[in-house]
């Protein structure tokens, strides 16, 4: 199946999801942690404004221009 990558993040959960993502790999830093590692999952969904997860879920809070 090929499915084309789609923006399925809105503006407002991009900004939660970077927030959030710096936040976890600061405190990884810090703390000298690996967890930190897994602030990158929210950094990469946020940066290109696309999370598998919600879109086998079919969830979007993307909003395009004619909505």
């Amino acid at each position: 199946m090929d499915r084309k990558m789609k923006c399925n993040v809105g503006k407002t959960e991009q900004i939660v999801r970077l927030t959030i993502g710096l936040a976890i790999v600061l405190l990884g830093i810090y703390f000298q942690s690996w967890w930190g590692i897994i602030g990158l999952v929210p950094l990469i969904t946020g940066l290109t404004r696309y999370c598998p997860i919600s879109d086998l879920l079919g969830i979007s809070t993307y909003k395009t221009r004619e909505q």
